[in-house]
């Protein structure tokens, strides 16, 4: 949620939107965010991948302020998150992982409520819940209460809120945490067209398609460290090189299939005997014509060729040794909120 808005603060930004750097937040014994060091560029989408209790959840509270931080710095905007706490606020919107309206509401109460609080008048603030309904697909919902919505409903009219003063940079912890597909889909639709529209996203999420489609750069967080950075091609890049799939149209070509793409590209190959497909890492990508070549000397034919690149899932995998939704121990909720400083 934006807050306070009794002044239009124009951002310092520069290229960055965000510039963190060794951010440590420790909660007894627990380490939650070891060091964390972020560049976000203005007008983009960053994704902050991890399991549960990686210290992303933590890493955002300290950047929105409503967090501070034991070490490291950090600017939003080129304002210091400690020394301008309340300049940043009104520079920036949170939604959280869970959907802070009130449920004993209507959507248009809520909105309503939360305009009046940033210092809307009243007929200002209506007229800007009706613009936020419409925008968010829930017009024909305005004045049911709140408690017969759908989850994905919820969080667009949650997401909705933290738009009424318009910031130009947006935190989204996992927004889409517990949406169907399709209601998922949705919610990135309306994230790709705010960055569209000139806001800037930061994105925690624990779902590897939602990075793949959605963020400009990645930083991949585990245990409370960044322990990866990049685009998602780069990232893909860093952990091996792309492979060449070949489906051999007559099965009892196969194995010369096999020992002919082993002696051309120079490399070692695994077979699919169930679906006649040859699968081979692509070291030189000048060689695949020459394999082609080959291959039709000796009268083999193909039925498909593609080139697969490794996924999020195998980049993550290499870099931390575990998948991405394997829990790791972390803080619980009661004993997070109990230690934060509000500043």
């Amino acid at each position: 949620m934006s807050y306070e808005n009794k002044t239009k603060i124009v951002p310092n930004n520069g290229d960055l939107a965000v510039e963190a750097c060794g951010l440590v937040k420790t909660f007894g014994d627990n380490r939650a965010v070891d060091g964390v060091s972020l560049n976000v560029r203005a007008g983009t989408i960053y994704g902050v991948l991890g399991p549960n209790g990686a210290g992303k959840t933590t890493t955002i509270r300290m950047l929105a302020t409503l967090l501070r931080a034991d070490a490291g710095t950090a600017r939003i905007f080129g304002h210091d998150i400690v020394k301008e706490p309340h300049i940043v606020r009104q520079l920036i919107g949170v939604t959280g992982q869970y959907a802070s309206v009130d449920e004993s509401l209507s959507a248009t109460e809520n909105l309503v409520i939360f305009s009046r609080l940033l210092g809307l008048g009243r007929e200002e603030a209506r007229r800007k819940a009706a613009e936020l309904l419409e925008e968010f697909s829930l017009t024909e919902a305005a004045k049911r209460p709140l408690k017969n919505f759908s989850g994905g409903m919820r969080r667009r009219l949650d997401l909705a809120a933290s738009l009424i003063a318009q910031p130009p940079l947006i935190f989204l912890d996992e927004p889409t945490t517990g949406l169907d597909p399709r209601t998922r889909n949705q919610m990135w639709d309306t994230i790709r067209r705010l960055v569209k529209n000139g806001s800037t996203v930061l994105l925690t999420t624990q779902y590897l398609q939602e990075a793949d489609e959605l963020a400009d750069r990645i930083a991949v967080i585990d245990r409370g460290k960044v322990v990866a950075e990049g685009t998602v091609n780069e990232l893909k890049a860093s952990v091996r090189t792309s492979s060449l799939q070949l489906t051999i149209k007559y099965p009892h070509d196969i194995q010369l299939a096999r020992q002919t793409v082993e002696q051309v590209l120079q490399v070692q190959s695994t077979i699919s005997l169930e679906t006649g497909k040859i699968t081979a890492p692509m070291i030189d990508a000048d060689r695949v014509t020459d394999l082609l070549i080959a291959l039709r000397e000796v009268r083999i034919e193909l039925s498909e060729l593609s080139v697969q690149k490794p996924t999020l899932d195998e980049v993550f995998l290499t870099i931390t040794g575990h998948g991405v939704e394997e829990d790791t121990p972390k803080v619980s909720n009661k004993a997070e909120k109990a230690r934060e400083v509000r500043i």
